[in-house]
């Protein structure tokens, strides 16, 4: 079964420089501490201070509330503005 997590994260503004480099930084862990995960960040067309962080899992338990990566990073984010974390499972 597939499924993902989405961590979507608006930030105050002020901070978005910020944000970036944390995300960048963040991002360069998670994929030194856990290759098995596909992890892609995007941000929002025209609108400089919304993030998202999508985390691609494959396996046969779903982890409603997120997975442990994935509470971790929306924890990490919610000192930069506002974090939405939810978990999608793929239709079949």
């Amino acid at each position: 079964m597939k499924w993902s997590e989405v961590i979507m994260v608006r930030s105050t503004g002020s901070n978005t420089a910020a944000l970036k480099s944390s995300l960048q930084e963040l991002m360069g862990d998670v994929h030194e501490d856990d290759a098995s995960e596909d992890i892609r960040i995007y941000h929002r067309e025209k609108i400089d201070t919304d993030f998202c962080i999508i985390l691609s899992h494959a396996g046969e338990t779903v982890l409603g509330e997120g997975s442990p990566l994935g509470l971790r990073l929306a924890a990490a984010l919610k000192a930069f503005g506002l974090v939405n974390h939810s978990v999608w499972i793929e239709m079949k």
